[in-house]
């Protein structure tokens, strides 16, 4: 047997190029780039391996851990999980600032591989730097903070270990089933630590996607379940998108005239103005497809997994529906009594359009999601124009950002109000048109996110949509973007706090209190009022204020031909969104309050939650 004696480090980066992904007959690196901040903890190690290797493998160096990780995910969805980035950090805080975008990932269902630096495995030097010493367990270290937002972890102590973990973690990553953040925790002397590995571990590794046809048995009781019903609606999330199976969606969809509504994660499965798109569903849904669901006697869900927002806290479905749930992922396909079909949506889809020959929905039904598809869409016209108002809401930005937007333009957006006006509001013709974190719900992931969409898409303008608040957590990669020449166009809405909590807050009962900054503790003359086009532009990008959507229309025009990330802030009112549409969200309400307040949205919340034990 052939060997080469390398370093761990040197060895985890060769393994890392070997690896190679079938992407419709094209084969692609699976790993195009590493994202990594330096310490100590990595530096002498990986940094040394990803020096050697920086022409065909090239690493990006970021001002945040956090961000570039979020950029890596953003990457990773913005390519259907076909290809995927990995971040590495220094021991300590380096590394625990990913633990956030670890779970996100988790949540979301997303390829990244994370290589944080580690203590030493032979704690000859210890305690060092940034080490965080466990008393009673010393084999425990800041990175098992990664442990319960991992889909797979591991550390290694010794290099010769590679050898079994590393395809255990690709296999992880590129699952359909299992896929997620993988964690490799690497101490800083092991990195550096030399093996004898065979040569044949670093042959090249092309992977397909695998495609599981369902099982015989559950097609057929899925069958029988579809022909029985008069009034189905199909629910798209974003398995849809991941199984690249929006072709035969719309083949089903159109033969057999079931209305679609689209969850955040599936929004972009339909061109916005298809005949069988009922638009969004859920807490930020539409008014057309939340009022069929209510209806409905049977919900095919295709690639969700079906969270509260998407079900209404399951108080918005009609308690009488049978839901058929397609789904590669077992464990997402029995949830709410489901009758699972689990199998590849792909296969899927086009097995149930070439079965159900001679089956239609009732005439009416059709009829009525037609007419309440076109209610809708005059909705979205109405609230998204601009009604010239004095401090234009989110909806009229909504609308001006959408217009200037092409084709084959993407907006990005995660945390606040926005995802609701948006999943309500934004149309799109194109599949990856409409990126939105919505899973973990992560403030900061904004502009981050946009840089890895960018990345991912750099014919694509990339319009980012972030609130007052979540731009002040995390705006450190606009100096990345400019640095690395990926352009994105961000509008900053400044209601001046944290303007969707505060309306769920006066919602439950509760007075304004430490989320607008007028309502928080402060000095005698207030918050400041910040100055985010000064901001970003000492960041490097190009920057303005605007008064008003017709402002805010022209600056448009000016960030889409600037070449260089773009900035945009805009005052907005906070207490104003589009109540047409959505539906009821399960937050606690106190059982005991002294304010009346409080105790009306206790009687409202019990009636609710009556509606939702009948869906249990």
């Amino acid at each position: 047997m052939t060997t080469i004696r390398l370093t761990m480090a040197q060895a985890v980066v060769r393994y890392l190029q070997a690896q190679k992904v079938d992407i419709d007959g094209q084969i692609e690196p699976l790993i195009p780039g590493v994202w990594a901040i330096f310490g100590h903890g990595n530096v002498a190690g990986l940094g040394e391996a990803l020096y050697q290797a920086r022409e065909t493998l090239p690493t990006y160096r970021a001002h945040n851990e956090q961000g570039m990780a979020h950029a890596a995910i953003a990457y990773a969805k913005t390519q259907n999980r076909r290809q995927l980035m990995a971040c590495t950090a220094s021991a300590g805080p380096g590394s625990t600032n990913m633990v956030t975008a670890a779970a996100l990932a988790h949540v979301n269902r997303l390829p990244v591989l994370f290589l944080p630096g580690d203590t030493f495995a032979t704690r000859m030097p210890d305690p060092v730097l940034q080490q965080v010493e466990n008393f009673h367990d010393h084999t425990l270290t800041s990175n098992d903070c990664f442990k319960p937002v991992s889909r797979f972890f591991d550390r290694i102590t010794r290099p010769e270990q590679l050898l079994t973990s590393l395809p255990q973690a690709l296999r992880v990553l590129t699952d359909p089933v299992e896929c997620g953040p993988v964690t490799l925790a690497l101490p800083q002397d092991i990195q550096t630590f030399a093996f004898d590995y065979p040569e044949h571990f670093f042959d090249e590794k092309i992977h397909r996607l695998r495609r599981q046809a369902p099982d015989r048995d559950e097609l057929e009781s899925a069958l029988a379940l579809i022909r029985q019903a008069k009034k189905p609606l199909v629910i798209a999330g974003g398995g849809a998108h991941y199984a690249g199976a929006l072709s035969e969606l719309e083949a089903l969809v159109t033969r057999f005239h079931l209305p679609v509504g689209e969850t955040q994660a599936g929004k972009g499965a339909l061109p916005w103005d298809h005949a069988q798109n009922v638009g969004s569903i859920g807490v930020t849904g539409g008014a057309a497809a939340n009022a069929l669901a209510a209806e409905a006697d049977l919900i095919v869900a295709v690639g969700t997994r079906l969270g509260d927002f998407a079900s209404g806290s399951r108080a918005m479905i009609n308690p009488d529906a049978k839901l058929l749930s397609i789904n590669v992922a077992s464990f997402d396909a029995v949830k709410h009594k489901g009758q699972a079909l689990v199998g590849d949506a792909k296969l899927t889809l086009a097995e149930l359009a070439d079965k159900l020959e001679g089956w239609q929905p009732s005439g009416e039904w059709i009829e009525q999601a037609a007419a309440l598809r076109d209610d809708w869409n005059r909705t979205v016209d109405k609230v998204t124009a601009d009604r010239k108002s004095a401090l234009p809401c989110d909806a009229e930005v909504v609308g001006a950002v959408n217009r200037a937007a092409g084709e084959r333009d993407i907006v990005v957006c995660a945390a606040g109000g926005l995802p609701g006006e948006l999943q309500k509001l934004w149309r799109t013709r194109y599949d990856r048109g409409y990126h939105m974190e919505y899973g973990y719900s992560c403030m900061g992931y904004e502009l981050a996110g946009g840089l890895g969409v960018k990345m991912a898409r750099p014919d694509s303008e990339v319009f980012v949509m972030v609130g007052d608040g979540s731009y002040l957590m995390l705006n450190s990669e606009i100096a990345t973007s400019v640095m690395l020449g990926h352009k994105i166009i961000a509008v900053v809405l400044d209601n001046r706090g944290y303007g969707c909590i505060h309306r769920l807050q006066q919602f439950c009962g509760g007075p304004g209190f430490n989320n607008m900054l007028e309502d928080c503790v402060s000095v005698e003359a207030g918050a400041p009022k910040t100055d985010f086009a000064g901001h970003a532009r000492a960041l490097g990008a190009e920057a303005e204020q605007v008064g008003n959507i017709a402002e805010l229309e022209a600056a448009l025009a000016r960030a889409k031909a600037s070449e260089t990330s773009y900035v945009i802030a805009i005052d907005t009112d906070a207490l104003a969104d589009t109540q047409d549409g959505g539906t009821w969200w399960d937050v606690a309400v106190p059982e005991v309050s002294e304010r009346a307040e409080v105790r009306t949205a206790r009687e409202r919340y019990e009636a609710y939650k009556a509606r939702q034990f009948k869906n249990l």
